[in-house]
């Protein structure tokens, strides 16, 4: 045994010495050909690739894999983080991949834990987020059911599930480790669209030796592609259709996070269009720049949804079209054309009746730059950037009354509460203000959010609209400790968010996280009590009658501070302002008024697949035809 660690010892020390394993040969600190243990395998493999990071939580299905990360921790190679909770960790991992661009793997036990992951996984395969899951499985010899396995007498049943989530390998053979590795690679990395990659690693499999295992056979990281069309008439169709519509609105979508705002501002100023982002991407355009209309879709804004509801040319860069991202279908309602461009091929056949480009977003943006500058004269009409406009100016001030008006008697509480907006503003500028990076959670807090954020830049703020994850932005504070704190975050969370996931209060003092939360009470789940009110004029099961104190909730965990928020917009910044200087984690608790008043909230601006809306907004997408 000792051996055998010594040996292990020695190739952490070199792959973490010289970055590869094929570098460590050429140097001749590795002998090529060595024996090696599946486990120590997968470890390896993905160092090869520069995952230096593993985020979870042992148990029995991964001991073997566990003991080899002792030793390349010991030896400096990788770093291995134990939370308390699966879910977490994969948010965690989500945020290193989506903030850093950092690859990190996800490590669980065989059966409830592995499937915690997987159900977090929904936020990397929703924002195109490349991690990798590693998973105990069930012993290959099926001696008997394996406790937590699916109890089922079948074979290779979470392959089966995992294969129905996205792309999975089950590592039944030791020596098939370099195909999950390629496999894996070219998802998390090399894929269009990042994707997690689920490696399943049976338990009676992962300490079984490969003799003379060829180090030079593990493959390095792909560096991602960048496509780009080669049909010329594509671009020529495109070009003309631009140069003769007069009514042009251009809406960009996670897949457009990428794209440079110089970029935008050439081909806005060329087609002589407007801009509309999705919630994924404030800041990708500058929010200040008259083009630019703000967020469209059911809960988008109303000069957003009157640039995609009155536009006759809709250009589409990156989007999947996800039913709150173009109102179900429904939100072109006088398009004649759409130009959809998308690398995913899948993404591209969304919308009937459209023009489709494959490729990188600012490549075909930069090309179609290229064939506008060659045609004659483009075709203005003064009057759409002066009507959009006149919509622009009527939704910030219709936020702004709301801003102007911050307080409302709530019923519940029997006081005057801050309304959720107002408060959500007052944060935001904080933020803004300070360099913080803003992550929303789901619900009435994150539509809200997107609402109100005005962002100059890409990169401040970070909401999964994807999967509208609750939980997502405090459980993925723990990336920013994870990168040394160098950047600041604050979460936005509901209280219904929050409980799901609160685990960061534990983890945030563990791993030393400087950051905030904005906790956010109205004591119900807001966002669906609006719904049910909107389509069936009654609240059902979605109010919540107990009192938490949050701060002594937080302050329960030694090094974690609580911070009430007040009443007022002027107890709110004072609060914000002492949260802020606590060296740690600081949780800001706001109680928050929820009503039918029209002062409490922003509303909603598009048609919405769901409930008894359905069998109208379906009629009118079939009738659209897109």
């Amino acid at each position: 045994m000792s051996e055998l660690i010594e040996a292990r010892r020695k190739r952490a020390e070199a792959i973490r010495t010289y970055g590869t394993l094929q570098k460590a040969i050429a140097a001749g600190s590795l002998q090529q050909f060595q024996d090696i243990s599946l486990s120590e395998a997968v470890v390896l493999g993905l160092l090869n690739q520069g995952v230096k990071t593993f985020i979870g939580i042992f148990g029995h299905g991964m001991t073997d894999v566990g003991e080899a990360l002792r030793i390349y921790e010991e030896a400096g190679a990788v770093r291995v983080i134990n939370v308390r909770n699966e879910i977490e960790a994969s948010h965690a991992a989500a945020m290193l991949r989506w903030k850093y661009d950092e690859v990190p793997a996800v490590f669980t036990s065989i059966g409830p834990g592995a499937l915690q992951a997987a159900a977090g996984s929904l936020v990397c395969l929703s924002n195109g987020l490349g991690v990798y899951y590693l998973m105990g499985d069930e012993t290959s010899h099926s001696e008997g059911p394996n406790m937590q396995q699916i109890p089922k007498r079948e074979q290779e049943l979470f392959l089966r599930l995992l294969s129905t989530l996205g792309h999975a390998y089950s590592l039944h053979t030791p020596e098939a480790v370099f195909t999950a590795l390629k496999r894996g690679d070219a998802i998390v990395n090399g894929d269009m669209k990042q994707s997690p990659f689920y490696m399943l690693l049976p338990m009676n499999i992962q300490p079984q030796i490969m003799e003379s295992c060829n180090l030079m056979e593990f493959p390095q990281r792909s560096k991602p592609s960048r496509i780009i069309s080669a049909d010329q008439d594509l671009f020529k169709q495109a070009s003309e259709l631009i140069q003769h519509a007069t009514r042009i609105t251009v809406k960009a979508g996670g897949g457009a996070a990428g794209v440079s705002a110089q970029v935008l501002e050439e081909f806005l100023e060329l087609a002589d269009a407007v801009y509309v982002h999705g919630p994924q991407v404030p800041g990708l355009y500058p929010s200040s720049m008259p083009r630019n209309m703000g967020v469209g879709g059911s809960k988008g804004s109303i000069s957003g949804n009157f640039a995609m509801n009155e536009c006759e040319l809709m250009i589409v860069i990156g989007a999947r079209g996800v039913c709150q991202w173009d109102c179900s279908g429904t939100a072109y309602h006088k398009a004649k054309n759409i130009i959809n461009i998308n690398c995913e091929y899948e993404d591209l056949g969304q919308y009937n009746n459209s023009l489709r480009i494959q490729g990188d977003a600012e490549s075909v943006l930069v090309k179609l730059i290229d064939e506008l500058k060659r045609l004659p004269g483009k075709e203005h009409d003064p009057a759409w950037l002066a009507q959009c406009g006149e919509k622009r100016t009527q939704w910030m001030a219709f936020k702004q009354e709301r801003y102007d008006n911050p307080v409302l008697m709530d019923p519940k509480w029997g006081e005057p509460l801050l309304t959720q907006p107002a408060a959500i503003k007052v944060a935001v500028d904080f933020a803004d203000h300070h360099g913080c990076i803003k992550i929303f959670d789901a619900g009435d807090v994150q539509a809200n959010g997107f609402q109100i954020v005005t962002d100059e830049k890409p990169g401040q703020t970070i909401t999964d609209s994807g999967s509208s994850y609750m939980g997502f932005a405090v459980s993925s504070m723990l990336a920013f400790a994870l990168k040394g704190n160098l950047d600041y975050p604050i979460a936005f969370t509901g209280d219904g968010s929050f409980m799901m996931n609160p685990q960061i209060l534990i983890d945030a003092v563990q791993y030393g996280l400087k950051g905030m939360i904005i906790l956010l009470d109205n004591r119900r789940m807001g966002a669906i009590t609006s719904l049910q009110y909107a389509q069936y004029a009654e609240e059902f099961k979605t109010d919540d009658q107990v009192a938490v104190d949050y701060i002594k909730m937080a302050e329960s965990i030694r090094g974690v501070k609580g911070f009430y928020g007040g009443h007022t917009v002027e107890e709110l910044g004072a609060a914000l302002q002492q949260a802020y200087k606590y060296d740690g984690l600081s949780v800001v608790h706001i109680p928050v008024y929820y009503g039918e008043e029209d002062m409490a909230g922003f509303g909603c601006f598009g048609d919405w697949n769901v409930g008894n809306w359905c069998q109208r907004v379906q009629r009118l997408k079939h009738t659209l035809g897109f």
